[in-house]
């Protein structure tokens, strides 16, 4: 592996340098356009993500704009192994200090959406599978790299793959933490309607959250009321010790809070703006639906309110995140995202929920069942010894309540590209990927494609 690290080291500048092009595309997702499903920015960063792969000498396909992949060596697709990341993100979001898409370094850190969450990780594979190339290491099967575009939204990006091309049985996702996540939690996610109540305080507009998977840190509701309200607002802000302030103009009264924004996966240290706003317009005298969302829901992330709070010792609790709201005169609709253990049934989930939510419609997309591969397979078994090789940290498995492309896989786990210890900003203001921690995550998925797929 010496002569590998040698090479490793010849192209972190290389890498750095091709990670902030990949940050500066804005590759969030717009309305579809002529062979760009996901919007062309999607479409130009998946081109130019393909295109690097060829210089680098790794045999190139595009589907249809909707996913692509690289190859490394020869061999049946069906046991090549399988490196799954994806290059779209989350819109920018409130509360950056730095440029969102400026690839700026700072105090040894790249700032820009992506640079963790997945662009970082997916260059740091790439040029792992560049080093092996150049140290000449013989391999057993085809290395795959699967570069996907709608992995914030849909996934129907992996769901075109597998009717074009063949996925891999086996493989990861450098697209969370280390050491390994063998368990991904189930994915659930519900739509709440209802029509406003006629009485109470009348919401005018409450239109926040643009992904359910997305933590809101800031939201905006504007009611009818006069400036008694604004004093009102002072006093309910300070009760709960929230930054919420109210201005009344013409008859309307604009409330405004702020959260702290996070993923919807790991909810813990977040504060949801827009449960701040609901338990705000409940105390100002909203009744109805509003109460009932405030009381429900509020600030929560473990489905207490709601009746759905739970946990079990192997993949850890439920959580619950109220990511999107649209409101006014005529109708409430609210959208959550549930990430439930792996023993909870999830047919049961949407018929608890509509027993604690009194006169909304409660309507969802099938679920996505938890994840699992064990702990003592090949798989995991070669990436823990992989990440102990080159970080020296303890070997362990983990449960995450994200979904990651691993579970498109029928052996696939997620592997890096955070290391413990280090703040999670995925889809946060400020995202960064710390450069000496990507160079490393580059030496142990080096270091995992020999051991899984040299000879």
């Amino acid at each position: 592996m010496k002569e590998l690290d040698k090479i490793l080291d010849t192209l972190k500048d290389e890498m750095l340098d091709t990670l902030r092009e990949w940050v500066r595309i804005p590759s969030v997702a717009t309305e579809a356009a002529p062979g760009a499903p996901f919007g062309p920015v999607v479409r130009e960063m998946l081109d130019k993500a393909l295109a690097d792969c060829e210089k680098l000498g790794f045999q190139t396909e595009n589907f249809d704009g909707f996913i692509g992949h690289a190859d490394m060596g020869t061999g049946d697709d069906e046991d090549a192994l399988a490196i799954l990341a994806h290059l779209d993100v989350v819109p920018q979001g409130d509360g950056w200090t730095k440029q969102p898409f400026g690839a700026e370094v700072h105090d040894g850190k790249l700032y820009g959406r992506g640079t963790s969450d997945d662009k970082g990780p997916a260059v740091a594979a790439l040029y792992a599978m560049r080093a092996v190339q150049l140290a000449g290491i013989p391999l057993k099967r085809k290395v795959r790299l699967i570069l996907g575009c709608d992995e914030e939204s849909s996934w129907l990006d992996i769901e075109h793959y597998n009717k074009v091309a063949h996925m891999p049985r086996m493989g990861f996702s450098p697209d969370a933490s280390y050491p390994v996540i063998n368990i991904e939690k189930g994915m659930c996610g519900l739509e709440l309607t209802a029509t406003p109540a006629k009485e109470g305080l009348q919401v005018v507009a409450f239109n926040v959250g643009e992904r359910p998977n997305v933590i809101p840190g800031t939201a905006v509701a504007t009611v009818r009321g006069g400036h008694d309200l604004v004093g009102k607002t002072a006093r309910i802000a300070e009760r709960y010790g929230w930054p919420v302030e109210a201005k009344e103009e013409n008859g309307l009264v604009t409330i405004s809070a702020q959260g702290i924004t996070g993923h919807a996966a790991h909810p813990e240290g977040s504060r949801n703006a827009i449960g701040q706003v609901l338990l705000t317009l409940r105390d100002l005298g909203a009744v109805g639906p509003i109460q009932v969302l405030a009381d429900a829901i509020g600030t929560q992330y473990d489905g207490e309110g709601l009746g759905i709070q739970v946990s079990d010792r192997i993949s850890g609790p439920l959580t619950c995140n109220l990511g999107i709201i649209r409101a006014d005169e005529q109708q409430i609709k609210a959208r959550l995202d549930i990430r439930f253990p792996l023993l909870v049934n999830p047919d049961m989930l949407e018929h608890v929920i509509r027993q604690h939510v009194p006169g909304f419609t409660v309507s969802g997309a099938r679920a996505k069942t938890p994840h699992y591969v064990p702990e003592n397979s090949e798989l995991v078994q070669a990436l823990l010894s992989a990440y102990h090789e080159v970080s020296g940290l303890p070997k362990h498995t983990i449960a995450i309540g994200g979904g990651t492309y691993a579970r498109s896989l029928k052996e696939g786990v997620a592997f890096g590209a955070l290391f413990p210890d280090e703040p999670d900003v995925a889809h946060k203001a400020d995202e960064s990927i710390d450069i000496g921690n990507l160079y490393k995550s580059m030496r142990i998925i080096a270091h995992a494609i020999v051991k899984l797929a040299g000879a």
